[in-house]
């Protein structure tokens, strides 16, 4: 990653250490970040994750792997052939914040702050479509539960947008254009306050180039079902896309930072 986008990550994170959505107007002490998390592609590769969910119907052996680390870069591949133990749909991708290979995973629960940031690099090749494209999610670990928060590529009305959702409360957080952002790194910047009802909140940074492309917050809103949040990156979508979206694709990650506000 060069060092203009690290720079840039550090003075977003500096410059909004005491903006974090959802905190009481007064505490005990100066509440600030404090990095848990910074693993590297080039040192940790994918046991910088709590788990890696590459191909688990082994539908494509052809394709394995599908997740790696190349360089300072995790790549999430993805293959139109691809299918998800529910075969209407695809999924490639890791989950959790675990330092070190073997060590033990930061447990997100409710009441505590965390915050994100990292770049993403989209291609082209990798479209909005009509029904989901997840490339990051929020939700509680076991098998059925609901996402709470999503980030996803999404046509509206034939437009090509990002945007941010929470399901659970039927929630547009925000949402920009996409094309803008083909074939470039993004800069991400996401923050969550883990409460049940409405005691959450979130706070989603875009930033392109130098320049803001959103900055939306949420507060009084449910982040929280139940046992822990656990964050989860890669490309899950549906097969039911009408516009032609679909193509062989992946998704770059790099510079992956965690923090919790204490």
């Amino acid at each position: 990653m060069n060092t203009s986008r690290r720079a840039l990550l550090g003075a977003t994170l500096g410059g909004a250490a005491g903006a974090a959505v959802g905190l009481p107007a007064a505490t005990a002490h100066a509440a600030s970040w404090q990095q848990k998390w910074a693993p590297s592609a080039s040192r940790d590769g994918l046991g910088a994750f709590e788990t890696v969910e590459d191909d688990r119907a082994d539908s494509h052996p052809a394709g394995h792997p599908h997740i790696f680390a190349t360089g300072d870069n995790w790549r999430f591949t993805m293959h139109r052939v691809d299918r998800d133990t529910s075969t209407d749909r695809q999924r490639q991708e890791a989950t959790g914040l675990r330092n070190g290979s073997g060590g033990n995973y930061l447990k997100w629960t409710e009441g505590q702050t965390w915050r994100l940031t990292y770049s993403m690099y989209i291609p082209s090749s990798l479209k909005a479509t009509t029904t989901f494209t997840h490339i990051m999610q929020m939700k509680q670990p076991g098998s059925g539960t609901s996402p709470i928060v999503v980030q996803s590529l999404r046509r509206v009305n034939g437009k090509r947008t990002i945007e941010l959702q929470l399901p659970v409360e039927g929630t547009l957080v925000g949402r920009a254009d996409l094309d803008p952002l083909h074939d470039k790194w993004t800069d991400v910047d996401f923050q969550i306050k883990v409460g049940n009802g409405s005691a959450g909140s979130v706070r989603w940074i875009l930033k392109s180039g130098g320049a803001t492309v959103v900055d939306r917050s949420k507060t009084g809103v449910d982040t929280f079902l139940a046992d822990r949040v656990r964050p989860k990156w890669g490309i899950y979508r549906s097969l039911g896309d009408t516009s032609g979206s679909l193509q062989d694709t992946y998704l770059l990650l790099t510079n992956l930072r965690g923090y919790q506000l204490v």
